[in-house]
């Protein structure tokens, strides 16, 4: 049922996974009441959807240390198509985002079980990037308000949020700055010290003492949490017309969409940073359950939150037990302590926030990506673009299909080299033929080209039109072997290829030969009754049979004028002026 991670569950890792818990539960406090709010929610709600779905996710899932809840894109999401249905905050609405919650949830279970989780590879590494540093670009922009102390602002949009900010920045808390900074400097001066402390933890508690000390010393006013609900989360059955189902499905599929794509997005991102493989289809497995079961405990959609994974994993997480942990403490923080808990300034999480989203931009990766794969940063920078300024989802989905559309643009145009010799090579081994100043003529009746790449339908034109330049150049050769060990794959489309290339080959009197086909290729060309139609005897699986059995076939007349001598068999007068010799005398 669980990963390999409960054999290494040790003291040690136990200890680590608690201090990882415990900034977990912190930080959700206030994150879990303002988003609850911004899906129209009353806050309690908001705290439920940290506890239930973050142990699920945590013990069903695939990564160790991606934390689930309630996230701002998904509050967004949930108001935007419930609101139309029902009026926000009331009893109907509530029960209404709790029954859309259980069906994502039953989607996302479907996904799960269907093992549709391959879909999740196609999420290229360059448009994880640019998500990520896009994600902390946001992360940064809404941490900002409170860092500065600015009150007010509810504007959600990077775009309105930033002109906001320069508006409003006048009216900037020193006292809110102060303990931003005092927060950021006591984070880092721990992590520096030793990065196995809970650097993160220090930096919340010198927040929080800053915060008291000035307003106890220069009444300075501060934002606190304040007073926060119970979270403890009930078991409850949504109440909903079920005639709604039709409309409710049809929400809850984009909001399948958008949580699995932001959890694996995630899940992959902090998987690249600890090093761990994540398993699609089970951390879609142990989303689903965890909405499911949510659903019937009061909690609203969720799915792995990156500025609760990121620290998590900064703190020192070893295992999901920190997510087991950061639900638990976050019930007994509130119902033990939430007289201390009212009084952690905004400012102070605003400053773990800006930490993390640093961490996260990294900007020696783009300097490197800049430099070595141009193509791949500007895959990278869209996605980041996207991510600021459009959802979430359509950020990763469009830095997906901008990196398949250049591999398919890359594939569509596979290499073709032509082959030959080096003069100063007396084994005579094939070398390409382009770039070598020292290499020997072609052959004048046989082209030797190696071809390097799947010929497919969106390859087909490319190949055909290149293999139409070589028949069509002065001098064309009229025999065409064809090296075919590094042509991974054909379809039908590719196959017609050589279909008209075979046809086109004889009509001019020449002919096509292939050198080691893979068995893949082998297999649709026997398939298609294309090696019936060519002969086995024109497919060879070794070079020196290949040029030994080929020249046999060669016009003796041209071979015995031909100047250039680079096979083997010609020789220095050669095997062709025999040859030739042979057919006067027969004629």
């Amino acid at each position: 049922m669980f990963g390999s991670w409960v054999r290494e569950v040790s003291p040690q890792t136990l200890r680590a996974d608690a201090w990882a818990g415990l900034l977990g539960a912190l930080l959700v406090l206030p994150q879990g009441v303002a988003f609850a709010l911004l899906a129209g929610l009353p806050p309690q709600y908001g705290l439920a959807s940290a506890i239930v779905p973050c142990i699920i996710a945590a013990l069903f899932g695939s990564s160790r240390h991606v934390l689930s809840g309630p996230t701002n894109a998904n509050s967004l999401a949930l108001f935007a198509v419930l609101a139309p249905m029902a009026a926000v905050g009331s009893p109907g609405y509530i029960e209404l985002a709790l029954a859309v919650t259980l069906l994502v949830g039953l989607l996302q279970l479907a996904v799960a079980v269907l093992r549709l989780g391959v879909l999740a590879n196609f999420i290229s590494p360059s448009a994880l990037f640019g998500f990520t540093s896009g994600a902390a670009l946001l992360i940064a922009l809404h941490a900002a308000k409170d860092a500065l102390g600015l009150r007010g602002i509810d504007a959600h949009g990077a775009g309105v949020l930033l002109w906001t900010l320069g508006a409003e920045i006048g009216q900037s808390s020193w006292a809110a700055i102060m303990v931003t900074v005092v927060t950021m400097g006591a984070a880092l001066l721990v992590k520096r010290w030793d990065r196995r402390k809970p650097h993160m933890l220090a930096g919340l508690l010198a927040g929080t003492a800053c915060g008291a000390l000035l307003q106890a010393a220069a009444n300075a006013d501060i934002a606190v949490l304040g007073s926060v609900g119970s979270p403890w989360p009930t078991l409850h059955v949504p109440q909903v017309d079920w005639r709604l189902l039709p409309d409710m499905l049809g929400v809850a599929v984009p909001l399948t969409i958008i949580a699995l794509a932001q959890s694996i997005s995630i899940a992959k991102a902090i998987g690249q940073r600890s090093g761990q493989h994540i398993d699609a289809n089970r951390e879609f497995f142990g989303q689903g359950l965890s909405n499911a079961v949510g659903g019937l405990f009061s909690c609203y959609l969720s799915c792995g939150s990156l500025n609760r994974s990121v620290p998590n994993y900064e703190a020192g997480a070893r295992t999901p037990l920190a997510g087991v942990f950061a639900a638990l403490l976050l019930i007994v923080l509130v119902a033990l302590s939430a007289p201390l808990l009212a009084h952690i300034p905004y400012a102070a999480i605003s400053g773990l926030l800006l930490l993390v989203a640093w961490g996260l931009f990294d900007l020696a990766r783009w300097r490197w990506l800049w430099r070595t794969e141009r193509n791949e940063a500007l895959i990278a920078l869209v996605t980041l673009i996207a991510t600021v300024t459009v959802r979430m989802e359509v950020a990763i989905l469009l830095g997906t299909l901008l990196s398949l559309t250049a591999y398919l643009y890359r594939t569509s145009r596979p290499a073709m080299r032509t082959m030959g010799f080096e003069a100063g090579d007396p084994e005579r081994h094939f070398a390409v033929l382009e770039g070598q100043s020292t290499a020997l003529p072609e052959c004048p009746q046989l082209k030797l080209l190696r071809m390097e790449g799947s010929i497919y339908f969106g390859a087909a034109a490319y190949v055909t039109e290149r293999l139409q330049m070589l028949r069509d150049a002065p001098g064309a050769q009229r025999h065409l072997l064809v090296m075919t060990k590094s042509m991974n794959f054909i379809d039908v489309a590719g196959a017609q290829v050589w279909e008209d290339e075979l046809a086109r080959r004889r009509a001019m009197g020449g002919d096509l030969y292939f050198h080691r086909p893979r068995p893949e290729v082998l297999g649709k060309w026997e398939r298609t009754g294309f090696v019936q139609r060519l002969g086995a005897d024109h497919i060879f699986r070794d070079k020196a049979s290949a040029i030994a059995q080929i020249y046999e076939r060669l016009d003796p007349e041209i071979c015995r004028r031909c100047t250039a001598r680079i096979f083997k068999e010609c020789g220095p007068a050669g095997t062709a002026h025999q040859r030739a010799c042979a057919s006067d005398g027969q004629s």
